[in-house]
């Protein structure tokens, strides 16, 4: 539920945004808040699970998610809409670092690598599997269809408490452990604050000094903090420094492109939101078939070759995506070229998730896991955020304007090189994470420079 939850309203927001009276800012919130939930919490959700249980913080993230949910699907204007995403956002933010404390301790050490490699490819493939779901509904549910969307939650959210019932009982955590509010306050204004400074056309520079000063406090009272969220130690090792950077940059294309292209697809292109999801199918197959083997080769090679073979991949793919935008030529080109990003995606994900551990000192595997996830979850938010205006000034100010329907060659015209924009900057981010991913190296690599 709470990694299928961006791409499916991604492929959902036209109808969201016909039905609500949005503006293309507020679509970027309604996303964004999620996301700004989300990553400014998760590594607070994990010491909070610490603290009062793992499975109990866990059942909370999915009572909160749901309730999210409902609210979403009942949602009457953006700024209601955005309020209920914020709530998902919270509870996301405690599922999620919950679903992997445990899957680690149901693994030994040797094979928690692994285990936690698959479940970020599950992550990933549900993410694409979302406009799969949100397509279906908004086709065949007519006007409710994308309040639909949200309303499945609903009965998930109660299978997983079934599932997880029992398992509370015994679960106390440690009193004794403490929870970093202050970093929590900071890190959820700061993001805020930049994601609020990304959205804004000709953001005044008081704003973007507020955001850098209320970071910086946030990484000086980390580095002061008795019980940090981000143990920035980590990043002494240059290796997981770079992992994460590999992270930032390739899960900002991959969102980027996700969350505008359906956008474009269904606004310009004639394509319905059931067809659209052709073109995300394939990254949850390739993801679901290859994130196995590659977490077998990973630990054969090392990740950093496959991190970086599967990066390159993903940005050829949007490379070609840019030069073709113009023709709108969704099944000849879109489509074989996302199947492409897909290759690239499944060859990468577990991989990336293994080295942000394997790379880590001893003991600390948990907690990196934690960061690698926010930092995936930052570059969405930074990606949707700042993508926006991209999109905007290279659509330019003719009528409707930019993922509004709209026909005849001019908007045709516009929407291509809007979308063409978003998938060079995708490219580029991906190119560089494929760079990065080669100075990890191969497995003797990663070894001796631990």
């Amino acid at each position: 539920m709470g990694f299928i939850d961006s791409s499916v309203t991604a492929i959902a927001m036209p109808a969201m945004r016909t039905g609500l009276g949005a503006s293309l800012v507020q679509a970027q919130w309604i996303n964004a808040t999620y996301l700004l939930a989300l990553s400014s919490l998760v590594l607070a959700g994990g010491a909070l699970g610490d603290r009062f249980g793992t499975a109990r913080v866990f059942a909370a993230g999915i009572l909160i998610f749901v309730a999210g949910s409902v609210a979403c699907a009942l949602a009457l204007d953006p700024g209601q809409m955005i309020a209920a995403r914020a709530v998902k956002g919270i509870g996301a933010a405690l599922m999620v670092p919950g679903s992997m404390a445990l899957v680690s301790r149901a693994y030994p050490v040797a094979d928690r690598g692994r285990a936690l490699g698959l479940w970020a490819a599950a992550s990933t493939m549900t993410t694409a599997l979302g406009p799969v779901l949100g397509g279906m509904m908004i086709t065949w549910g007519g006007e409710a269809g994308w309040r639909m969307i949200f309303g499945l939650n609903l009965p998930l959210g109660l299978a997983a408490l079934a599932l997880i019932r029992g398992r509370t009982a015994g679960d106390r955590g440690a009193a004794v452990l403490r929870v970093d509010w202050v970093g929590v306050v900071l890190a959820t204004l700061g993001l805020g604050l930049l994601a609020w400074a990304l959205t804004q056309p000709g953001a005044p520079l008081g704003l973007w000094l507020l955001t850098a000063l209320t970071l910086a406090a946030f990484l000086v009272w980390q580095a002061m903090a008795p019980a940090p969220m981000l143990r920035l130690g980590m990043f002494r090792s240059r290796l997981f420094s770079l992992t994460n950077l590999v992270t930032l940059f390739l899960y900002f294309a991959l969102n980027g492109v996700m969350f505008y292209l359906p956008m474009t697809a269904v606004s310009a292109w004639g394509v319905t939101e059931l067809q659209v999801t052709a073109a995300f199918l394939p990254i949850s197959v390739l993801i679901g078939l290859l994130s196995a083997p590659a977490g077998r080769w990973a630990d054969r090679i090392g990740p950093g070759p496959l991190m970086a073979a599967g990066s390159a991949l993903v940005a050829c793919a949007y490379a070609g995506l840019w030069w073709t935008a113009a023709s709108g030529d969704f099944w000849g080109h879109v489509v074989p070229l996302m199947a492409l990003g897909g290759l690239g995606l499944g060859l990468a994900v577990a991989p990336l998730t293994a080295a942000a551990m394997q790379v880590a000192e001893d003991g600390e595997q948990g907690a990196a896991s934690g960061v690698n996830n926010a930092v995936a979850r930052v570059a969405g938010l930074i990606a949707i955020a700042a993508l926006g205006q991209v999109a905007e000034r290279a659509y330019g100010s003719g009528t409707p304007g930019f993922g509004l329907p709209g026909a005849g060659p001019v908007h045709l015209a516009a929407t291509g090189a809007a979308f063409g924009s978003v998938a060079l900057i995708g490219a580029i981010m991906a190119g560089l994470a494929a760079l990065l991913a080669m100075g990890i190296g191969g497995k003797a690599q990663v070894i001796a420079r631990r």
